[in-house]
């Protein structure tokens, strides 16, 4: 089936809305209207919701070089998060107690080149009236297209700066099929995701690529 992303973010937007705004007992409507105004407004300001992010992402980069960590987790420096849902550029969690650990983790990253990794109480209510919610956002340094889609000039070194280091330890080549997922991320399609273009797809298949056929990794696995 050929890659919509329109549909794709509607899909998305639909069920993260289903998993967040409070059931009817929980909340009058004036309190679940107020939920999802602001729900949408994240939206629109970080994006399509997503299933993973890139492992170049810099939501996920925090990770070590033998790891393939596509959502937010320990694995990545993140503690305390719980009933999660994510955008392309930033996520809503929804610990129960005050969400202090997911703060204190994200307060404790190290500096990424890339981006800044930000996270706040949300002064509405997600998931369960006894959660409170942490909008956690990733804030590029460089400037990105008012599409919201990240360009190659950002895109290709953070792919090498995570796979380039791999060459010391790989024993084979992983193919661009293979591969697509951890590049793309998911929804995706053959080379575009909600994440970049298909021109900038096309840019990084041929990257990598290029990069397998020189052997740093070994042969190429069949």
């Amino acid at each position: 089936m050929a890659f919509r992303a329109d549909e794709a973010e509607r899909t998305g937007y639909e069920e993260a809305e289903s998993f967040l705004i409070l059931r009817p007992r929980d909340a009058t409507e004036s309190v679940r209207a107020e939920s999802r105004e602001a729900l949408r407004e994240i939206a629109e300001r970080l994006g399509p919701v997503i299933d993973t992010y890139p492992t170049w992402h810099p939501l996920v980069r925090n990770q070590s070089e033998r790891d393939t960590v596509v959502i937010p987790d320990n694995r990545c420096g993140y503690h305390g998060l719980d009933h999660t849902r994510y955008f392309a550029n930033g996520f809503i969690t929804c610990p129960y107690g005050d969400g202090q650990e997911v703060l204190d983790s994200v307060a404790k990253m190290p500096y990424h080149h890339a981006a800044t990794i930000t996270a706040t109480r949300l002064n509405v209510k997600f998931y369960n009236i006894n959660a409170t919610p942490i909008l956690v956002e990733c804030e590029w340094h460089k400037s990105i297209p008012p599409d919201g889609m990240i360009p190659a000039s950002v895109v290709v070194p953070l792919i090498l700066e995570k796979e380039v280091p791999c060459s010391q330890w790989s024993e084979v080549a992983e193919t661009w099929e293979s591969m697509r997922p951890y590049f793309l991320g998911k929804p995706h399609g053959s080379r575009s995701s909600l994440f970049v273009t298909q021109e900038t797809g096309q840019t990084i298949k041929k990257v990598w690529e290029a990069l397998i056929h020189t052997g740093m990794f070994g042969p190429i696995k069949v």
